[in-house]
């Protein structure tokens, strides 16, 4: 993953990811308002910083931005993994952690998942 992403970072990040498309600032700050009532500016300088680091992608239109995930939240999720795995220590020690954790259900797509289709 591109580093962590702070609380506000990772607010906007949920917004984005649930929308169906491409956001302006103002619908980003209309979705976090009840939650959290924040300055326009604030949200834009979040979304420029998402921008600036690579976790979303923005297209002119008009005057404004509109702001999309660069990869969903499964796949950054799954670079976090990666990030993990790629790190110091015992990579096999940690999948072994982590495969003893899963549940049943998470098992049997993990073993569909390395059976391929060609296997299944």
């Amino acid at each position: 993953m591109r580093g962590r992403l702070g609380e506000l970072e990772a607010a906007v990040m949920d917004v984005l990811w649930g929308d169906a498309g491409p956001c302006r600032v103002r619908d980003v700050r209309a979705r976090l308002a009840p939650a959290r009532p924040l300055a326009y500016t604030t949200v834009m300088t979040v979304l420029d910083n998402l921008h600036r680091k690579g976790w979303v992608q923005r297209e002119l239109d008009g005057r404004a931005y509109l702001y999309t995930p660069a990869a969903s939240r499964e796949e950054e999720t799954a670079r976090a993994l990666r990030d993990l795995l790629d790190g110091p220590g015992d990579t096999e020690a940690v999948l072994l952690h982590f495969a003893r954790s899963v549940s049943e259900r998470e098992s049997a797509v993990l073993i569909a998942a390395l059976s391929g289709p060609d296997r299944g």
